[in-house]
């Protein structure tokens, strides 16, 4: 058994054993306060266009989804919706696909 503290979490890396995607890394974590027990880990979706644009949604990812925690990496189980580059995204126009960063 390993012990981490909330503190510990912050900037490990993800990993996605799905598809060997790296996630990011944790910026926040969610806390359920009736059982003090860790929720989920967050982490913050990527500025589009430096910043200008917004940025991505957060990923949130359950605590059943993750599989191990490591010392720098945490290796997770998450299922990635699609990214919204596909023939189904009316705004891609004619530059579809160009810009997927998945």
């Amino acid at each position: 058994m390993m012990l981490c503290r909330i503190t510990d979490m912050h900037d490990k890396e993800v990993i996605n054993v799905c598809d060997g995607t790296r996630l990011g890394c944790v910026d926040d974590v969610e806390v359920d306060t009736c059982t003090a027990q860790l929720v989920a880990i967050v982490i913050h979706g990527r500025s589009k266009c430096m910043g200008l644009m917004g940025h991505e949604e957060d990923i949130v990812i359950g605590w059943k989804e993750i599989e191990v925690i490591g010392e720098e990496t945490i290796l997770v189980n998450h299922p990635m919706p699609p990214c919204g580059c596909g023939p189904h995204n009316k705004r891609a126009g004619i530059l579809n696909g160009i810009f997927c960063s998945r």
